[in-house]
């Protein structure tokens, strides 16, 4: 759509928002076939604003990842983040009170044109799969479409542009970056990992006397308590022994490099501290998100077995995916797991 160049000429809002083109971009596809199902259109505005807002969400965090690529991120950028991962949040949630909507259509209803649909599905949502990677998610932690890698279902200009956001432009990595440069972690005399060592140690010896000194506990439940006190190697090996660490990066099961994880260790123990308030709420922030997007994950998948349930969509998506892999989508998507370890 072309503006006028002058700043202050008339604008009309029908026209600044395309109103003409947005609302003439539900087409009914039972209509199509003669065959009219009065709540397809319910269906098709859910998933367009659905879309709508997962725009909103990209452009937000192009500028948050905008705001990390550089060497030296000022502090007054981290405010901006947490304000932008904040309406992030506030999407998000009503991105979840959406499918309440959705569930207004009965499942007897929805069969009323969802065979006209085969096979489209909200696997196909590029956009998606967009904020997915920018938020983090690797390619080997996702569920397969029709055993086929999940960008299969894009054109070829979408698939480089996935690639090229996996590889060099994600937020996980900007993150980890400028983690690894936050300073304060050995300073002068002081270090951090070693007081922390010996905070930690000190606390599981006074827990272990306080076990030894009960009154209340027989000797064999001192003995499993102890055990499952566990020691310092048990509980902090990760913290403690970079190797360990590593050897979990290596597996899968931890996603931040070691000096990146103990810098946030050290945000998170000294988040009252004026200067390192903003960082914490920015990491609290990120854990907001992806909470938030699990919960919609699964309400989703909820949704999907109120309207069809297990027998019925066996019948009508045999080729899309099935209930229990969405269930399983939502623990395997995570992301910013090792803050919430």
């Amino acid at each position: 759509m072309e503006y006028p160049k002058d700043p202050y000429i008339s604008i009309h809002y029908k026209k600044y928002l395309g109103l003409e083109q947005l609302l003439s971009a539900q087409r009914l596809r039972s209509e199509d076939l003669e065959k009219p199902a009065h709540d397809e259109m319910l269906f098709i505005i859910i998933h367009q604003v659905y879309e709508l807002w997962f725009k909103q969400i990209i452009h937000e965090l192009e500028s948050v990842n905008k705001m990390f690529k550089n060497d030296y991120l000022d502090e007054r950028s981290i405010g901006t983040a947490v304000e932008r991962l904040d309406r992030v949040i506030v999407i998000f949630e009503l991105l979840v009170q959406q499918i309440k909507v959705l569930e207004t259509m009965t499942p007897m209803d929805f069969l009323e044109f969802r065979s006209y649909l085969f096979p489209a599905s909200g696997f196909q949502s590029f956009q998606f799969r967009k904020m997915e990677v920018m938020l983090g998610l690797p390619a080997d932690q996702r569920i397969t479409y029709n055993n086929k890698p999940y960008h299969s279902a894009f054109s070829e200009e979408e698939r480089t542009e996935l690639e090229m956001l996996e590889n060099n432009g994600s937020l996980v990595k900007e993150l980890i970056d400028w983690l690894e440069r936050i300073p304060f972690l050995q300073f002068n005399e002081f270090s951090f990992l070693a007081s922390y060592k010996e905070a930690v140690q000190h606390m599981i010896a006074k827990e272990q006397q306080a076990i030894r000194d009960s009154q209340f506990l027989s000797d064999k439940e001192k003995e499993m308590r102890l055990i499952m006190l566990g020691d310092t190697n048990n509980y902090f090996e990760s913290i403690f022994d970079e190797n360990a660490h590593n050897q979990l990066v290596e597996e899968g099961t931890l996603r931040f490099s070691y000096k990146a994880t103990i810098a946030a260790l050290f945000i998170k123990l000294y988040k009252d501290e004026p200067i390192l308030q903003l960082p914490n709420l920015l990491l609290e922030r990120l854990i907001d998100v992806e909470e938030l997007l699990t919960v919609w994950r699964y309400r989703h998948a909820q949704m999907v077995l109120r309207m069809l349930g297990k027998k019925l969509e066996q019948v009508v998506l045999p080729v899309i995916l099935t209930l229990p892999r969405l269930l399983k989508s939502t623990t395997s998507s995570m992301i910013y797991t090792t803050f919430l370890r």
